[in-house]
């Protein structure tokens, strides 16, 4: 399932939201054109085996990692899926606690991926973590919204409406399951990092809580 758009207009003109789509994009250009882009890499990505908490250096990356990727359909993909739900999530959370789902999911989905694998030598890098921070708190805010979704249909492509409960909690499922699976294999095997999506996830949640009351209160004095 890929989702195209929802059917909830955004309650403000999304600043942040654009703001932080325009800095990844831009970080990834200046990524793809350095001479050095290894060396970028190994400075500012994630990288578990390097980590060690009594030296701060080594936990900068927790955050710069969210601003790389690793190549265009990684980029691509979590931009959109950021277009596409975070205008709602930042028009309720608003210009300070938006920032804090953002950014605070990443971390948290980098450090769930970490104690996972604390040995790994590869690379962790996106901004996934805090993108499915931002899924979980449009979960809890807006379960009942209907997404416009690409879904192949016996082989055939389809555009359906899927509400974002279901499509959403799937895609969580999906996520813990993958999760699980990976366990066991070599932390030096690169990947999809399927327990930052789980973690940044579930940091979503804890914020979509805590705005649920204001959101069902405009709504039902909207209707």
């Amino acid at each position: 399932m890929f989702p195209i758009s929802d059917e909830i207009k955004a309650r403000r003109f999304p600043f942040l939201n654009i703001l932080f789509i325009a800095v990844t994009v831009y970080v990834f250009f200046q990524q793809i054109t350095s001479p050095l882009p290894d060396f970028l890499i190994e400075k500012y990505a994630l990288i578990p085996s390097l980590v060690n908490f009594s030296d701060f250096a080594t936990l900068t990356p927790f955050v710069t990692a969210i601003f790389l990727h690793g190549g265009f359909l990684h980029i691509v993909s979590n931009m959109w899926f950021l277009w596409v739900f975070g205008d709602n999530v930042e028009g309720y959370t608003g210009f300070f606690f938006y920032p804090l789902v953002y950014f605070v999911s990443g971390i948290a989905g980098n450090f769930a991926q970490y104690i996972f694998m604390p040995d790994s030598t590869i690379p962790m890098l996106g901004a996934s973590g805090a993108i499915a921070g931002v899924l979980g708190a449009y979960y809890v805010l807006f379960p009942h919204s209907q997404i416009r979704t690409f879904i192949p249909v016996f082989g055939f492509p389809a555009i359906i409406n899927v509400s974002a409960g279901f499509m959403l909690g799937y895609w969580f499922i999906l996520q813990i399951i993958s999760g699980a699976g990976s366990i066991g294999v070599s932390s030096d095997t690169g990947g999809i990092a399927f327990w930052a999506h789980v973690g940044g996830f579930l940091m979503g949640v804890i914020f979509g809580l805590m705005f649920r009351k204001k959101v069902k209160e405009e709504i039902k004095y909207k209707t």
